[in-house]
């Protein structure tokens, strides 16, 4: 009995040790994501798989959780878009070591989703961003780029069926542009079908509202919890 005892106290503390090396890797990897430690990131997530981590520890723990820190910092102007992109390229960069692994696996996407900046606007840092923390939250995503007509979008939504399509705008400009889209996609008779968010500089909850869109995100790390739960409510339909 005493020797059982002792046998189960031991393997309880290299349990515990385990455990221990383990939160240590992926406070590590999380380290460098926040850090924009670019050209440390790669060898951390290859330690951490050989070591056994499971895939959504290493991205959702280390890797999502890093960048959440690094969208309140942006949100409190703690820091700004150049770090918030180094931050998101690092996270890129260890992603970039996992993904062909999760496809040999043939894990399950959590969603479709395609993402453009709308016609007439040009910019891209914002929605990169966003692509990036919803690659690492397990989306599948098929980014069209800029300066995308409604009628390139309608053609990528009937193709791709995506759950969700992302459309962004950084010009006060282009927010009539992803009115019209919208609306060329209900004239279609495809909003049914897809799911829209929106985001950029000048959109708000009041605008998302009269462009009639289903939500809008203020930076990247919203738009993943905006993007689960829009498809969590379809798999809620559907199933009902």
């Amino acid at each position: 009995e005493w020797e059982r005892k002792n046998i189960d106290e031991r393997l309880e503390r290299i349990s515990e040790r385990e455990k221990e090396d383990m939160d240590e890797r992926l406070e590590r990897i999380s380290e460098a994501v926040i850090g924009g430690k670019h050209g440390e990131i790669e060898d951390l997530v290859k330690a951490a798989i050989e070591d056994g981590l499971d895939f959504d520890s290493i991205i959702n723990d280390a890797m999502i959780g890093a960048m959440d820190v690094v969208g309140e910092k942006y949100s409190n102007n703690e820091i700004y878009v150049p770090e918030m992109l180094v931050s998101a390229i690092t996270m890129k960069k260890g992603l970039d070591i996992i993904n062909p692994l999760i496809r040999e696996g043939k894990k399950e996407a959590k969603g479709k989703i395609v993402m453009c900046t709308v016609k007439g606007d040009i910019h891209d840092i914002g929605k990169n961003l966003v692509i990036m923390m919803l690659q690492g939250a397990g989306f599948d995503v098929l980014d069209l780029g800029v300066d995308m007509t409604a009628d390139k979008v309608i053609e990528q939504v009937i193709k791709v069926k995506p759950d969700i399509l992302g459309m962004s705008a950084l010009l006060t400009s282009s927010i009539p542009v992803i009115k019209a889209h919208i609306e060329a996609i209900v004239e279609k008779g495809l909003r049914d079908s897809v799911k829209i968010i929106i985001g950029g500089a000048p959109i708000t909850e009041e605008w998302t509202e009269k462009v009639g869109a289903d939500g809008y995100a203020p930076d990247a790390g919203k738009a993943v919890v905006l993007a689960r739960r829009l498809v969590a409510q379809s798999v809620n339909v559907s199933a009902a």
